[in-house]
């Protein structure tokens, strides 16, 4: 059963809405390989096409080994909290609003679905296919204190491609591969970049260590006090990032565009390529590091 506080977080996701800014922000059922081209038409309620009991009931009742297929399915809006998806087969379905608070993803194939507006709260992703998903404005924490605790675990993962708008703050990326992942705060839409978009992603202490991230976008993201050691940023676009703090030993920068990233108090020591990463003139308080 959920609590007050969950019922609250639940009720919004299930108005499709959040305020940012003063600004209602309507959660829109377009297809996951079209849901940047338009933000449009409202999530109808109640369009699952299965229950929280039928996939309950299955789950329990797979054998050691068992993946069980959910695969191409309308699953908005449904309470799967704490449910253990045993590695389950989810590819290609939408989870628009659904509440994942502690479940178990871990080694799922999740590759392709929709996760926007969803809870994820101490949800675990570990080991899980993600690639190619969307993560648009999700519940990440069960107050609005913001408690780290809260984050999901993506321990690798594969996140390939993934689209993230998001405050994933203290999220556990290890060894995950983020190659291609698209964490800008921008989407193609009329009214991107005003009040309407969030200004940008938060990436608050979250643990990038050894996480392959060759050609992420990571443009204008907020990723202070995160940990990159031993991490592949080949090609990175770190562009107006905020990367105060950061540690980045032993790291690869070959290629990665620093241009306009704030580097106060962040750790270089060991770093690979920073003689061929782009914008390092331009970057701010780079006298101010660690090297």
């Amino acid at each position: 059963m959920m609590n007050a506080a969950r019922k609250v977080l639940v009720r919004k996701s299930a108005l499709g809405g959040a305020l940012l800014g003063g600004t209602m922000l309507l959660g829109f059922a377009t297809p996951v390989s079209a849901v940047l081209a338009a933000e449009t038409e409202p999530v109808p309620q109640n369009a699952a096409d299965m229950s929280v009991r039928d996939i309950a009931t299955e789950l329990f009742k797979a054998k050691p080994g068992e993946a069980p297929d959910y695969s191409n399915h309308d699953l908005t809006y449904l309470d799967l909290s704490g449910l253990n998806f045993k590695g389950a087969k989810l590819a290609k379905s939408n989870f628009y609003g659904a509440d994942f608070t502690g479940a178990n993803l871990r080694g799922t194939d999740m590759s392709g679905t929709r996760l926007d507006r969803a809870t994820l709260i101490r949800a675990d992703f570990s080991g899980a296919n993600l690639s190619g998903a969307s993560i648009l404005r999700p519940t990440i924490y069960s107050d609005l204190s913001e408690n780290l605790a809260d984050a999901p675990r993506f321990a690798g993962a594969n996140l390939s491609g993934l689209r993230v708008m998001a405050n994933l703050s203290g999220s556990d990326f290890h060894g995950a591969d983020l190659s291609d992942a698209n964490f800008t705060p921008r989407e193609v839409r009329a009214g991107q970049g005003t009040i309407t978009t969030l200004s940008k992603n938060l990436l608050k202490s979250c643990d990038f260590t050894k996480a392959i991230m060759r050609g992420g976008n990571f443009e204008h993201a907020l990723m202070t006090f995160s940990r990159f050691n031993g991490a592949d940023l080949t090609n990175a676009n770190l562009r107006n990032t905020d990367l105060s703090r950061a540690d980045f030993t032993g790291a690869d920068l070959t290629g990665a565009d620093l241009t306009g990233a704030d580097l106060d108090g962040a750790t270089l020591l060991g770093v690979k390529g920073l003689d061929k990463a782009k914008g390092l003139s331009t970057a701010l308080n780079f006298d101010k590091t660690i090297r």
